[in-house]
């Protein structure tokens, strides 16, 4: 019961965490640079249960959205282009089943994955949105617009990995230790 108690905590706090860094990146106008896609993938990596894992980063979406519908001029509701952003998500979260033991380059490979993934699904969303029109050369455009975004994007969900997945490997070593103590 602890244990389910605790697991409970620690997705709340990062849920909290992340939808915090969105909300506050907004405002300073720091776009994208958020590590939801880095949420999505430890959530796919670590939580066992696949049919939470995908709650992480959807949540954390779900929540900042619902702020700056409520809260802000800024639209948290955005039509049919938002459907994209969650399913990128969803391909985000499925990547980390894939992700197997977490090892730092391993981890960072599935992190520039995961961001090329949220990417591509949710600029196609934009596209679809039709802002910039129906046409190849407004795909084009809308991919290149995007590009200042997938930095900024790139670099937070990097960072987001580091801290995500440091942490967890530090708890991990810190739990083995203390068994370690516990059976000598």
């Amino acid at each position: 019961m602890k244990n389910n108690y605790n697991n409970i905590l620690l997705a709340a706090g990062l849920i909290l965490m992340v939808t915090v860094a969105r909300i506050v990146n907004a405002e300073m106008h720091l776009y994208n640079f958020v590590p939801i896609a880095a949420l999505g993938l430890f959530s796919g990596a670590v939580v066992k249960d696949r049919k939470y894992a995908f709650l992480f980063a959807i949540l954390a979406q779900l929540a900042a959205d619902v702020y700056f519908e409520l809260f802000t001029t800024t639209l948290g509701f955005y039509g049919v282009s938002q459907i994209f952003t969650y399913v990128a998500l969803v391909a985000v979260t499925a990547l980390g089943f894939l992700v197997g033991q977490p090892k730092a380059l391993k981890v960072f490979g599935f992190t520039i994955g995961a961001s090329v993934i949220f990417f591509l699904i949710s600029n196609l969303g934009y596209f679809a949105q039709g802002w910039n029109g129906y046409s190849g050369a407004a795909l084009v455009k809308t991919y290149v617009d995007a590009i200042p975004f997938f930095k900024n994007s790139l670099i937070g969900d990097v960072a987001g990995s580091i801290l995500l997945f440091g942490a967890y490997a530090l708890l991990q070593q810190s739990l083995a230790g203390k068994m370690t103590k516990a059976k000598a």
